[in-house]
């Protein structure tokens, strides 16, 4: 059993935690009276000021309604204003109109007035006309009837038919016309070719006048003169190694023959040789010759060499005015200047031909820049010839091309030669100037030797063909005479020998400038008086 007082503790204790129960309830009802007390009010405030918003809204509502009705009435009697206006000018314009078209209206009705009136007179006219006509058809009836009459006197006094003395009057006629027709054919034909000679005469004389260089006898070799004999021993060397040196470090042949005091150095290269010409007048004039120092000499020499072309090349471009010329094509046109054709220097003779397509350009309206600039460059396929394959022509063309030349100069460097069709008056001009540097006179020199067996092919090849009764090589090579057969060579067949003998000479033969062949044939009727 517990004890008393512990019962009494726990007693109280229960009583207390009751107490705060009790408490706790009361507080928490009291809490929750308050908060729905609370809430009570809240809403009653609320639902007063929805009621106040709600009386403002309708408020506004009916102002906003009032202020479209106002505007309403307003855009309305402006439109209607506005209509009114409108309509008030549409029918002044609709007025205008109608009085423009009662204007017309009356205006027509006069024309039409006017026109009745002439259609009435033109009747009247076509009457007169016709009966005239009639009156004309009778007289032409009655003269054609007496024509007639008077033709059959004709024919029977004269003999002849009215067809027959037409014919004979036609023929008479178209003889006399033939006769003066080839007369003046041929005197136009005189006086325009009296005139083409004497312009193109002039022209080619004032251009040549302008320019005339002085040539250069052809060199594919050059030679060395020594002090003395010993030195060819010396360039000979110790088991021929000096000048094995030299050969392979220059790219030329030496030639030591019997020649007494002078050398002579052989190569297609015209720069390779030059190069080994220099270097052995500088190995002469120094003494000193071993391997090392040709090696030595050979380098230097190139070196100066490439300056000399460049230089050359560029004073050439200066002289002649040309511009924009790729470097390349200034080393090349530097690289003519060792270069030689049948005795003339390749570089000499198209500064040459520059300068007369320039003067030739000028006088017949030509752009003279692009004229000059097409002939010194004509002949650049000759610094590289013997190295690329093919015809200097192509080869510079394909240079030019490829350096982004203009077509027209790219065409007429590679047709002055004929191995491409010309396009352009520029192409023409170029074979006509090129002709010209290379046939005047003392242009290009060659042998006694050479310049007869120029000829005696020349006459061999007219010979050669059939029907040909003497052929005579006259004005030094630059003409084929042939005398033909008359009864074997037509007149037609005539210009195709001529052609025939042209073509086979270009294959056949070199030569400078151009050849002419003159077919010559002859009919003569002979008789004897006894």
């Amino acid at each position: 059993m517990l004890p008393l007082a512990s019962l009494d503790a726990l007693s109280f204790s229960l009583i207390g935690i009751i107490i705060l129960l009790v408490v706790a309830f009361l507080v928490m009802f009291a809490s929750k009276k308050a908060r729905q007390d609370t809430d009570k009010a809240l809403l009653a405030k609320a639902n007063e000021e929805a009621e106040l918003i709600r009386q403002k809204a309708n408020l506004e509502a009916e102002n906003i309604v009032k202020e479209s009705k106002i505007r309403a009435k307003e855009e309305l009697i402006r439109t209607r204003d506005q209509f009114e206006k409108d309509t008030a000018e549409r029918r002044k314009e609709i007025q205008k109109a109608e009085n423009r078209i009662s204007a017309k209206e009356e205006n027509l009705d006069k024309k039409q007035n006017q026109l009745d009136a002439k259609v009435a007179e033109m009747d009247i006219r076509e009457k007169e006309v016709k009966a005239q006509a009639e009156h004309l058809k009778t007289k032409e009836a009655q003269l054609d009837e007496k024509l007639s009459i008077q033709l059959v006197e004709l024919e029977r006094i004269a003999g002849l038919s009215r067809e027959e003395a037409q014919a004979q009057l036609l023929a008479k006629l178209e003889e006399t016309l033939e006769s003066e027709r080839g007369v003046l054919i041929r005197r136009f034909q005189e006086e325009n070719r009296q005139k083409l000679i004497q312009d193109g005469q002039e022209i080619m004389i004032n251009a040549m006048q302008r320019y005339a260089g002085d040539c250069a006898y052809e060199r594919t070799t050059s030679t060395i003169p020594l002090p003395n004999d010993e030195m060819k021993g010396r360039i000979i060397g110790r088991e021929g190694r000096n000048i094995r040196t030299i050969e392979a470090a220059t790219g030329v042949n030496i030639l030591i023959d019997d020649t007494p005091e002078a050398v002579v150095i052989s190569c297609f290269d015209p720069v390779r040789r030059e190069i080994a010409r220099l270097t052995m007048e500088r190995l002469v004039s120094d003494g000193r010759i071993h391997p090392s120092r040709v090696e030595e000499i050979v380098a230097k020499m190139k070196k100066d060499v490439e300056a000399e072309i460049q230089k050359t090349g560029q004073e050439t471009v200066q002289q002649l005015g040309v511009a924009r010329l790729r470097p390349n094509l200034i080393t090349l046109i530097g690289r003519l200047k060792y270069r030689y054709s049948f005795s003339q220097n390749v570089l000499m003779h198209s500064i040459e031909v520059a300068n007369m397509m320039g003067a030739i350009a000028a006088s017949v309206g030509l752009d003279e820049r692009k004229a000059r600039r097409a002939g010194l460059l004509h002949d650049i396929g000759k610094a590289v010839d013997h190295e690329v394959e093919g015809t200097h022509a192509l080869i510079g063309a394909d240079l030019l091309k490829r350096a982004g030349e203009d077509e027209e100069i790219v065409n007429a460097v590679a047709a002055h030669h004929e191995e491409v069709e010309k396009t352009s008056l520029m192409a023409i001009l170029v074979q006509i100037c090129d002709t010209l540097s290379a046939s005047r006179p003392g242009a290009r020199s060659e042998t006694t030797e050479l310049y007869l067996k120029r000829l005696e092919q020349l006459e061999t090849i007219g010979n050669s063909f059939e029907g040909v009764e003497n052929c005579f090589a006259i004005q030094a090579g630059r003409e084929l005479r042939v005398i033909v057969q008359p009864e074997k060579i037509s007149e037609d067949r005539a210009a195709i020998l001529a052609h025939d003998m042209a073509e086979r000479i270009e294959k056949e033969m070199r030569y400078p400038g151009q050849v002419r062949v003159s077919i010559i044939r002859e009919t003569r009727a002979v008789d004897y008086a006894k």
